[in-house]
């Protein structure tokens, strides 16, 4: 989805290729490999951006919107790409500042409650499902005690400045790495991907590999 962040601006920086040999299987698992296009199926972010990642691993962040139907899309695909990643690799979603801020708001409530991996589709589905549009305090908090959280600790956390603490940041990283739509996928505050540009949602994970290969040999 083409959202635009109102304060992002300017336009992503083309530099120097990411690394010899990293390459992209557009379109799909089934096509044939060719070397992946700076500037096309990736971009180099700059300036680097700040990670959260432990000392010694690679971070990857996805960049959403729960009022995005092609973020409902990736979400399954993700989840399992997620699962089998390396112990090298530290993976955390961000959730940007698109059109609906209570969408921001509940995404870092719900991980302040460490709900987030729990609910996130139950989210989506109500979104764009069920046609309810959870834009409000009242219409969240009333989805939340029906999924079993309480309704006063969500909303405690919801108001918290914590959980405003988070948006700022989030905000604020999503402008660094320039997002203009999502998902998108960042990694080690370097490079940034998506299926806008890699072709396909297979073809986004398989990139993400390579350019994390590359970051790891790049380290040694």
């Amino acid at each position: 989805m083409n959202a635009l962040i109102k304060s992002a601006l300017g336009r992503f920086v083309a530099a120097v290729a990411v690394a010899a040999g990293i390459g992209l299987f557009a379109g799909g698992a089934s096509a044939q490999s060719r070397q992946a296009q700076e500037g096309f199926e990736y971009k180099l972010v700059k300036p680097e951006q700040p990670t959260e990642a432990a000392k010694g691993k690679i971070e990857v962040v996805e960049f959403f919107w729960y009022g995005c139907p092609h973020c409902q899309a990736f979400e399954p695909m993700l989840k399992d790409w997620v699962k089998r990643l390396p112990a090298d690799v530290s993976f955390r979603k961000v959730h940007v500042p698109f059109q609906v801020q209570a969408h921001q708001q509940l995404y870092y409530a719900l991980e302040s409650l460490g709900k987030a991996d729990e609910l996130n589709s139950k989210v989506f589905n109500a979104i764009h499902n069920e046609h309810n549009r959870l834009d409000t305090p009242e219409s969240i908090a009333a989805f939340m005690a029906k999924n079993g959280v309480d309704k006063q600790q969500f909303l405690d956390a919801y108001n918290s400045f914590g959980v405003r603490t988070k948006m700022q940041r989030a905000s604020q990283l999503a402008q660094g790495y320039k997002i203009e739509g999502v998902p998108s996928v960042g990694v080690a505050g370097r490079y940034l991907t998506a299926p806008s540009m890699a072709g396909s949602y297979a073809a986004t994970l398989q990139l993400v590999d390579q350019l994390v290969d590359g970051e790891r040999k790049a380290r040694r």
